[in-house]
């Protein structure tokens, strides 16, 4: 089915209509389980093999409700590897830094269990075999660093694996009624999915159900060029925005103040395409995540001699950087980014849709080092300011 057939405007009606009668976006079915939880969240994630990129004592906890700390890796025998991508003696010295650090500006801290690459050690791990291991296992672990909380990052989450992971999550919570659970969940393309009322099953055992939506583009595939997290204007050759993906999973029971978007604080690097919605043809996605950091992007490539270079997409509410002779070091063609302005627009869809708030992968990657005080954390600010204004 084509975008613009899927049964969307009936939605909408719908969700309008009760924002018009709730006085507050809370639903019957929001059941909130961790001790002091805010509903508006900002939830930033900071990884151990970033730890040099963020130093402990500079993190900015004031600007966030959330930070989760990671990635501790689930091993297919229940067990879990927990060096952090740094060691195994100072990976946990590290984490627990964090979180006392976190606790001490009055935030909540949880630990990242899993990411990619680890799926064949959640379906180990999560089976009837060794899943009551496997829970005492990341209870201890999370108790040891001091966290409040879990986020299963079991990624991909494929329908065969939705009974293991909600016998998983059932048994966290009766296991721990009052700690933090929360779920990272995919992006979804509106030409074929519409939804799944697994997640709204799930709905009730967990405090965030977050959608991971950056990296929303796709090399091949008949797809065009499009931006890493936009927040409109998807269509049969560009199926990714962050309101469908929305739509998605209201539509499939998650209730909106349990659900959360997602801002990377990283660009995508393409060559061969000169800006958004362009044929690919010949065209490539050099680099993303890790390599194209905020921080790097705003000291080489958005700089002041790149000003003429710089657009703003008002339907998909993206900033990018476009140039035919490729713009910095790497020479990109096209750079799809966050700014203060995208962000801001993401906050006010989030609050004027009445959602729980967003994820962020990764601070580390938006702290500018070099920046003058106050300007180290640009990106960061906007984020807490768009989403969290009067906290």
């Amino acid at each position: 089915m084509k975008n613009s057939e899927r049964p969307r405007m009936s939605l909408r009606t719908i969700l309008l209509l009760l924002l018009l009668v709730v006085t507050a976006p809370v639903f019957a079915n929001d059941t909130v389980f961790a001790a002091g939880f805010d509903p508006v969240w900002v939830t930033g994630y900071h990884v151990g093999y970033q730890k040099t990129m963020y130093p402990t004592a500079n993190i900015d906890y004031a600007a966030m409700s959330h930070i989760v700390i990671g990635p501790v890796v689930p091993n297919s025998n229940g067990t879990l590897n927990t060096t952090y991508d740094i060691d195994v003696s100072n990976g946990p010295l590290w984490a627990n830094g964090v979180a006392s650090a976190a606790h001490t500006a009055g935030r909540k801290a949880t630990l990242m269990v899993g990411g990619a690459g680890s799926l064949a050690g959640w379906q180990g791990a999560a089976n009837t075999t060794n899943r009551a291991a496997f829970v005492t296992h990341l209870l201890s672990t999370m108790d040891s660093v001091g966290a409040d909380g879990l986020d299963l990052d079991w990624e991909p989450l494929n329908s065969g694996d939705y009974a293991s992971f909600t016998a998983l999550a059932t048994t966290l919570r009766s296991a721990r009624p009052n700690m933090i659970l929360t779920v990272p969940v995919a992006w979804t393309n509106p030409n074929y999915q519409f939804s799944d009322s697994f997640f709204g099953t799930i709905a009730p055992l967990f405090d965030q159900i977050n959608i991971m939506s950056y990296d929303m583009e796709w090399g091949a595939d008949g797809w065009k060029s499009w931006f890493t997290s936009a927040l409109h204007g998807e269509s049969a050759t560009t199926p990714s925005s962050i309101d469908s993906s929305v739509d998605f999973y209201l539509a499939s029971g998650v209730p909106r103040s349990k659900l959360g978007i997602g801002i990377g604080f990283y660009g995508v690097c393409w060559h061969g395409v000169t800006g958004p919605r362009q044929v690919i043809g010949a065209g490539t996605i050099f680099g993303s995540d890790n390599t194209f950091s905020y921080s790097t992007i705003v000291t080489q490539y958005a700089t002041p001699a790149n000003a003429a270079n710089y657009h703003y997409d008002t339907t998909a509410e993206m900033p990018w950087l476009g140039l035919t002779a490729g713009i910095g070091p790497n020479a990109c063609n096209f750079l799809s980014y966050e700014d203060p302005t995208s962000v801001a627009a993401k906050g006010a869809y989030a609050n004027r849709n009445g959602l729980g708030g967003t994820i962020i992968w990764t601070i580390g990657q938006g702290y500018v080092s070099t920046a003058s005080v106050g300007q180290q954390n640009v990106l960061l600010d906007a984020v807490s300011t768009a989403f969290r204004p009067t906290h």
